[in-house]
Formats: structure tokens, sequence, C-alpha cells
């Protein structure tokens, strides 16, 4: 590495003379690394890589070569099942180039790097601190909340892992909202203690989970005592001499010329040739040059393609930037003279990879030499000796407004350089008049060069920002979902819970009592929950048969309606089930669309009650995160039409209020007997096992929750999740089950699907009709106390006080567990020869304990 060593003289040796620091380990550490000061409390010495591109310009080809390596490594060490399911995450601001260029060895692994800059409107899916930083908060903003929730390894990328305290924080951070089996921490140089390294082995046996580090150089830096003082007074020293020398250098007198670390060299004696006088080490004199002109490159940047991975960048954003990088860079390469020996491409603090990419293409469409760096907020003091890595320092004011406020930003080993043309490449965000005053970082450049090239590329928000049309601090203010195995049995990426946990509320009541309240007005069945019914052992067998009966006919269903939503709807839908009965649905969608596409689909489960709509804040969650356009409302089944009336009324409501335009109030659903939507896997009514139970089909998740006390305005509807019932859940056996058949019905599905598309879907709402007769036939005067279809028939025995069952005359086995039901709670099955459904379930009309006996059984009129 021949920038590493100049003239024979490491770059660290300067430092490691007067601090009496000694670096050891692998031969190669002296050839990638150099040392510097830091203006920092915290650690007195950097560790300056030569093979990173932040602080020492180097060829983008080694740059991106160094990354791809590492990744290629973890790719192997992965294995090529694992290494598909993986995501990698870069550190902020050094590692977010060297992260994206892993992920691209890699080759399949979508990409996140955490970040310092918040971005109004888009969640935080996490965020750990950077003990030894001189800014320590780190953001995580994926656009896609479920893109770090999957089961796959976690690659953690930093261009050095120095004590792992910043790996461990931030491991200790996802681990507890994401848990996963294997993560891989990826640097360029290790320089653990032993005592370190035995710490993240200590870690990973406490958390249960593989943790595996690949790294291209390991070593160490021996300090002697007292050398954070020591440091401390040596930067205080050179910056008062510094000073004094930018005071003559500023008044025009002439000094030492910087030699730089190769291969900057080269070009040193150009720079010699150009000036008047020499560059300063330290460059904040605020003077600019008459020599220095800025030209405004328009790049084309693609629309809606991402700046880097702040937001996160997949796979198939990588292949959009390849196809428009040569167009991009011939663009560039016109506005770079003909006659210029050497270019440098200069990026901006996080902006690290576009840069890097657009460097290496450049490198192969011009004549001149090109080398990448980028700025930085990180503050180190430049020596102009050989034998110190950062050898000269540009100074100018921050210019993308920062969260944390003005101050000083840097460009080092620039000044010196000698480069005939630099282009500047920096976000739209940091297109502001700060980067074109007379001391801001075209004018600093155009100091030290005689064409300056400014390249802004798009800065790239999720869009719609649609919290903007919102209450915005109402929709910040809401939490994340809640996800298993902390809220729910399903596995985290399964779903998000839009919902506020109330476990530890007390709200079952006696099925008789609450019928009594809800029929006579006095509470709204929402308000309290049913006792969980505790299947007995003959019923969890019919349970376990209806499964094993129906799961090709409920997976051909599953994948009916999938191919549906994806065809008319959106072709990547966010799913968002109506809690309860509608989330195995969306969990066995989700699972087909991953089977039949290989899309991972964002999946949430919100809560809609009956009479009073669906949870508004939860709409206002999905539309700060998601186009509503792409939301797809999935329940379970429709009986009379009820809660697809409800949503749509709702919707409309919300809209009227002020909130995000967009939604389709058209709800997807597994069964539709009662001809209520358009969006269908098939309109029998059949028996579908996860309505067979209550929590332990459904993740172990209650009914949800309205209840003014515990509800707030700002609040999500809640729910209980009832871990005491973990031996009897059957939540994961019933989607393995159906998902198994997926293979088996592909076929069926694409036929059945054609055939659906082409004929007339229009709700035809027999079922409602139905229900409206049958009220009246047999004097209930209440369609609300009417429940037709297997499922809610289902509910009734389950969670209310039945009065009769009607049974369509010749219903099988798909009626085997109502029977069963009924039996067990003495309710008659009368069976009738019109029926549309397969069965109803009619609750009693006119419910008291006097009426029924306090158990609820043998119920008269």
């Amino acid at each position: 590495m021949r920038n590493a060593v100049n003239n024979g003289v490491w770059s660290g040796t300067w430092v490691a003379e007067r601090l009496g620091l000694e670096l050891v380990g692998d031969d190669a550490l002296p050839q990638m690394l150099g040392l510097a000061l830091r203006r920092n409390p915290k650690r007195a010495h950097l560790l300056v890589s030569h093979v990173l591109g932040k602080h020492v310009p180097q060829s983008p080809a080694v740059v991106h070569g160094h990354g791809l390596a590492l990744g290629c490594r973890v790719r192997e060490l992965l294995g090529p099942e694992e290494a598909a399911k993986a995501v990698v995450l870069g550190y902020a601001e050094t590692a977010t180039g060297l992260g994206h260029c892993v992920a691209d060895g890699v080759g399949v692994a979508a990409y996140l790097h955490s970040t310092r800059r918040p971005v109004p409107g888009v969640a935080t899916a996490g965020g750990f601190e950077e003990s030894h930083s001189h800014a320590t908060s780190h953001l995580l903003l994926p656009e896609d909340p479920t893109l770090l929730v999957g089961d796959g390894p976690l690659v953690l990328v930093d261009d050095e892992f120095s004590t792992g305290n910043t790996v461990l924080n931030t491991i200790r951070d996802l681990h507890g909202r994401y848990p996963r089996e294997r993560y891989v921490v990826v640097a360029l140089v290790d320089m653990r203690s032993a005592a370190d390294a035995g710490r993240l082995d200590d870690f990973a046996r406490e958390i249960g989970a593989r943790v595996d580090l690949v790294a291209a150089a390991s070593g160490a830096v021996r300090l002697p005592e007292g050398v954070l003082e020591k440091g401390q007074a040596l930067v205080a020293r050179h910056e008062a001499e510094a000073a004094a020398n930018g005071e003559r250098s500023a008044a025009g007198s002439s000094g030492p010329v910087a030699q730089l670390p190769a291969p900057l060299e080269d070009v040193a004696a150009d720079a010699r040739r150009d000036t008047q006088g020499a560059h300063p080490a330290d460059d904040r004199t605020g003077q600019t040059s008459p020599r220095g002109s800025a030209t405004r490159v328009d790049l084309h940047w693609p629309r809606g393609l991402p700046d880097g991975g702040r937001h996160g960048f997949t796979p198939a954003h990588r292949d959009r930037l390849e196809a428009a990088l040569p167009a991009m860079t011939a663009r560039l390469a016109e506005a770079i003279p003909g006659d210029a020996r050497s270019v440098l491409v200069l990026g901006f603090e996080e902006l690290m990879y576009t840069p890097l990419r657009l460097a290496r293409e450049l490198a192969e469409a011009v004549p001149a030499e090109v080398r990448y760096s980028t700025t930085t907020r990180s503050p180190v003091l430049a020596v102009d000796d050989p034998g110190y890595a950062i050898r000269s320092r540009i100074v100018f004011p921050a210019h993308d407004e920062p969260a944390d406020g003005p101050g000083e930003r840097y460009a080092y080993n620039v000044a010196g350089g000698g480069f005939d043309a630099v282009v500047a490449v920096v976000d739209s965000v940091a297109d502001t008049p700060s980067l074109h005053a007379p001391d801001g970082l075209l004018s600093r450049l155009a100091a030290h060069t005689p064409h300056v090239v400014l390249a802004v590329v798009p800065s790239y928000v999720p869009e719609p920002l649609y919290a903007a049309a919102l209450p915005e601090k109402r929709s910040l203010m809401l939490p994340e979902p809640l996800r298993g195995p902390a809220f729910s049995s399903y596995a985290p990426e399964e779903v998000g819970w839009l919902l506020q946990d109330l476990s530890d509320v007390t709200l079952e009541a006696p099925t008789e009592e609450r019928e009594e309240a809800i029929q006579s007005g006095g509470a709204h069945y929402a308000e309290s929950l049913p006792v969980e019914y505790q299947p007995s052992e003959q019923y969890q067998e019919l349970f376990h048969a209806a499964l094993k009966t129906s799961a090709a006919r409920i997976a051909q269903a599953v994948g009916v309606v999938t191919e549906t939503v994806i065809a008319e709807r959106s072709p990547r839908p966010v799913l968002v089930s109506l809690a309860r009965a509608g989330t195995p649905v969306g969990v066995l969608m989700r699972r087909w669309a991953q089977f039949r596409h290989g899309l991972d689909l964002p999946h949430y489960a919100v809560s809609i009650v009956r009479g009073r709509g669906i949870d508004a804040n939860a709409l206002r969650w999905l539309a700060a995160h998601h186009d509503p356009r792409d939301v797809v409302f999935v329940d379970g089944w429709t009986g009379k039409g009820a809660i697809t009336r409800e949503l749509a009324a709702a919707v409309e409501e919300f809209e009227a209020g002020g909130g995000a335009a967009g939604f389709d109030p058209e709800i997807a659903v597994l069964a539709d007997p009662g001809s209520c939507v358009r969006t269908f896997g098939t309109r029998e009514d059949f028996l579908i096992p996860s309505a067979c139970l209550n929590s332990t089909v459904s993740g172990l998740i209650s009914r949800t929750v309205l209840r003014a006390d515990l509800v707030g305005p700002d609040d999500f509807h809640g729910a209980k999740f009832y871990r005491e019932l973990a031996g009897v859940d059957v939540s994961t056996d019933f989607l393995d089950a159906v998902a198994a058949r997926f293979p088996e019905v592909a076929e069926a599905v694409g036929g059945a699907v054609k055939e659906l598309l082409a004929g007339d879907r229009t709700p035809s709402w027999e079922g409602w009709a139905a229900v409206e007769r049958i009220s009246e036939e047999y004097g209930i005067h209440d369609v609300n106390l009417v429940k037709p279809g297997v499922g809610e028939t289902t509910r009734v025995l389950l969670r209310r006080v039945p009065w009769k069952i009607l049974a369509r005359a010749g219903a099988g086995a798909d009626l085997d567990h109502v029977r069963l039901l009924a039996g067990q709670r003495g309710v008659p099955v009368e069976e009738v020869g019109d029926l549309p459904y397969t069965c109803v379930g009619l609750i009693h009309p006119q419910f008291t304990r006097g009426a029924t006996g306090a158990d609820g059984k043998a119920v008269t009129v």
C-alpha cells in the first residue's frame, strides 16, 4: 500500500514518538493505518485509515475493493442461504460507505446505515451510543419498518473495532427489539485487547446468539500511562502554533510546502508551481482565491433512487444505480478539463457510497488519476510532517443545517494535494447558502484547485411524507408497532401490532355478565373481554383434524386472494389485518408473497370496533410510514358485511377530519360467503380452523379493547397478550400447516385467479339480505344478534350467549366443532334447507341470567 509510507517514514511515526504509542499486530497494519491526534477529550489518538476514503484521498478502486473483499468473506462465512437473508448495517459517519461496499460483496443483502441526521416523519427503528466518539447518538431510520425484524444474520460494519463498546450497544438495543440468532461484526482492523475480545464472547453467550468477526487485519495500540493528558497538551501546543502560523499565512507569507502521503506527493510539485506561497496545514483564514471556479453539473439522478443507505438500500436499488452510473459519470467527465492530471472526488460526511461509485466510474472515463475522500465532522489536528497522517486541513462551516447546531467541518489532505479539479458531491439538504458562502466549502476548495465541480444528489426521503398532511406532533408521538416475542407468539417479522399492551389490566368478565350489560345498553362489547375459552381435549382433536382436512383448501384461498391483491391493488401491498381474525390470514398472505414472488411485504394488525370505527391513530401511523394507496385491509371472512360497511364509513370520516387521503376501504378476505367484497379467496362458507379458537390460534392476542379510561385520544386501541396460554398455543402450527401446502396448490391458484379476474365479482350483499330475513323470521329484530357463517357462529359459541344454531341441511364435517361446542353449552342445532351459509349463530335476543340460568346454558325463551 504505497500511501501508508512516505519516503520510508510510516505516517504514524510522529504521534508514536511523542506519545510513546506502539502499533503491534499484523504486518499489514502499518500499510493500512497511520496515526493522528484528536481534538477529543475521550481519546487522544486517531487511527487514520489509508483505504477507507475518509481522511486520506485514495484510489476509489482500492476503497471499493477492500469493502467488497470483506463482503465476500462474509458471504463465504454465512453460506448462500444465510447470506440471502442477511441485512448489513454500517456506522455513521465513517463507515457508511464501507458498509455499503460490504453489502455489495455479500451480493443480495439489503443495506442500512445509522445516521446522526433526524428526518421528520420517519420513525426511529432503534438507536445507540458510540462512547468514544465526538458525536455519539446514532439513529436507525429504515423506510421499511420490517427491514430489521427478520431472522437472518445482521452484519455490523465499522472501520475499526477498538473496544467493542459500540457493537455491544448496537446489538443490545436491536436484540431487545428484533432478536435473532446470528450477528457478524466486520471491520477493516480489529484493534481490541484480549479483555475486550472476551467481553464480546461473554455477551454473545448472555443473549444466546452467535457473533462472528471478520477483519482485514488485527493488532493493538499499546498506550502508556497518562497518554490522554499528554495528547491533550500536545494538541493544545500545536494548535497555538498553527494559529500563529495561520496569521502569517493569511498575510501572504510563504512557508514550507506540505508533503502529503503518496499518491499525493506525486502531484505536490504541481501545487508548488501553481500557488504563491504554501498552503497552511490548517486552512481557516476565510480568504478565497480568484484562481478557482465552481461548475454545477446536473447528474440526472434517477427519480426515487436513494442517495445512500440512510433509509435502506436494496439489491433492486443497487441494480438501478449500476444502470445509471455510466450516464451520470459522463456528465461529470464533460465538466473536467481535458488536460487535468489529478482529480479528487470529495464526498460529504455520511454521503460516502454514491461519490465513491461516481469516482470509480470516473477513473475509467478520464485520463486523469482520480482519488476519492470525503468531508467530515470529526476534529483532528493537522501537522505538516511526513510521519503524520493528517498533513493539511480545510475548515469550513456546516452547510446542511445540522440538528446539533452550527459548527466546523473539515476536509483533510486536500490542501496541498495539487489536484487539477475537485468534484464536490453533496446531497440536496446540504446545498444551502452556507455551501456557497465566501467562507463555505466551495470557496475553500477554490483556493486550492483551479476547477471546482459541484454535483448535487437529491436527498432521499421516503415518499410520500404523509405525516406532513396530518397533525404532525400527534403522529410522531405514536409508538412503534408491538412485535413478538414481547407481544404475541408470532415471529417479529410476521406482524407488527398497532395496539397498546393492556396485559396487566383485568378486563375479563363472565360471558353472561357481559351479554347482559351489552344488551341492556350498559356497556359496549369492546369495553371488556370474555374469559378465554379453554378447549377440551376432544375439541383440540377436532381442531387438528379440521386443519389437516382443510389446509390445502385454505392454502389455495390464500394464494387466490394474495394474487388478486398484487394484480389489482398494488405490486407491493402493505397488508393491514383487522385484529384479531384477520391477523392469521394476513400472515399467510405475507408468506404466500414470499413463496411465490420473493416479496417481503409489511404487515400490521389494527383494531376496528363495530359502532366506533377503525383506530384513527393506527391510520395516522400507517400514513406516516407508507403510501395509503398501497394499504390493503385484510380480514378472515365476511358475515353479513357489517365490518365492511364500518370500515368504509370510518375511512370516509378519517379523511373528512383532515386525515391522509388514499386509503381504500375494500377488504381482502379469505372467504366471502356474504358476497360483500370484490377481493376474496373463495365465496364458499367453509371451516377455517383459525375460527375454531380464540387467542391460541391468533398469536395469543385477545380481541381488541376500546375503553375511555384506558385508551386516550392519542393512544392505539388496546389488547392483551396471554403469555400464560403458551402451552396450548397452536398459532404457528396453523400457519405452518397451511403454508406447507403452498407448492401443491400453486398451479390451481394460477387458474383460479385468471378465471376470477375475468369474471363478475360485484358484491350482491345476499348475506345481508339473508340476515335481515332471519332476524325477522325468528323474532329477533336486531341484525347484530344474527351471526352468519362458520367463523361467526363459532365466535358466538365461544364469546357470547348463544340462543340456537341454524345449520344448512346436509352440512358435514365443517360443522363438527360447532356441534361439539353447542352440545357443551346446551344450545340446540336446527337444520334449515335454504340457508345461504353453512350455518348461522343466533345470540339470545332477550338475555338475562334469569332467563338462562347463571351458567348461560339451557337457553330458553
